[in-house]
């Protein structure tokens, strides 16, 4: 759980230097504001996809224990954030080519292409994981297990 936790602050901060050097870096370079860029979604994808995911995730394992599925988790931890990681690393490359009036690459292109397909497997995975954890382990009134029983 501490690995979520972390990954998650990790991504948080990292989404949030990604919103200031997006700002920054198109000023820099007098960019036209209004003008679009690969840069202004950076930080988004970087808070929703992993901040905000990774909290869920850490919700979702201190409610299934998906971890003590130790290959799948493991899996999904490894291809999830290998995803996410060149998903807004080549964003971060096409956004600064633009900013710079470059042309990019259609091995950049495809490069993301591959994020993408990480981050969707990632999400399979993670889901097989619930799956499991949901059928192995039917739906436990909660209360009766928070209120001690008297003889």
């Amino acid at each position: 759980m501490r690995k979520l936790l972390n990954l998650a602050f990790g991504y948080m901060l990292l989404g949030v230097a990604s919103g200031l050097f997006y700002r920054e870096f198109t000023k820099l370079n007098d960019f036209p504001e209004g003008s679009w860029t690969q840069l202004s979604v950076v930080h988004t994808h970087l808070l929703v996809l992993g901040f905000v995911v990774l909290l869920l995730v850490l919700l979702l394992e201190k409610a299934f224990k998906l971890s003590e599925q130790r290959k799948l988790f493991a899996w999904f931890l490894g291809t999830y954030n290998a995803g996410l990681i060149l998903t807004t690393a080549m964003l971060t490359v096409h956004g600064m080519l633009t900013v710079l009036g470059m042309e990019s690459s259609k091995m950049i292109s495809g490069i993301a292409g591959l994020g993408h397909m990480g981050l969707s497997a990632g999400m399979i995975l993670l889901f097989v994981m619930l799956r499991r954890s949901v059928t192995a382990n039917p739906t436990r009134p909660v209360a009766a297990e928070a209120t001690p029983t008297r003889h």
